[in-house]
């Protein structure tokens, strides 16, 4: 991957990062790594325990930044969120698997689409 899409991605998840806790969610985890994959953000609010993929293009010519959260990658995610859940202070919450998407074109402030839900643990 080049410096200018991992750049790209890391403004992505800090305009992510900065989107929640707007909304009032707590961040547990960033760039969480395990065996089983990797997990953008993990964050709470309430009885929720939210895992999030970012993603994050300059512009929607070869579509939807969402459109890159492909069945792969959402089993990737279960996989790792299920390898997280094992720790005890997080097993009575609620999984939740949310998309925040991100179009930043250059110059232009970015547009934050926040799809809660995106996907269940069922796949």
């Amino acid at each position: 991957m080049t410096e200018r899409r991992l750049a790209l991605g890391a403004y992505g998840e800090e305009v992510a990062a900065a989107y929640l806790r707007e909304q009032g969610y707590t961040l547990i985890e960033r760039n969480f790594r395990c065996p089983l994959g990797e997990i953008d953000i993990i964050a709470k609010k309430r009885h929720d325990l939210i895992f999030v993929e970012v993603k994050t293009r300059r512009s929607a010519l070869f579509g939807l930044p969402q459109d890159a959260v492909g069945i792969k990658k959402q089993r990737q995610i279960i996989r790792s969120a299920q390898w997280y859940l094992k720790k005890p202070e997080v097993s009575r919450l609620h999984p939740r698997f949310d998309v925040i998407a991100i179009l930043a074109p250059p110059g232009q402030a970015p547009e934050v689409n926040h799809i809660q839900n995106a996907f269940t643990l069922a796949g």
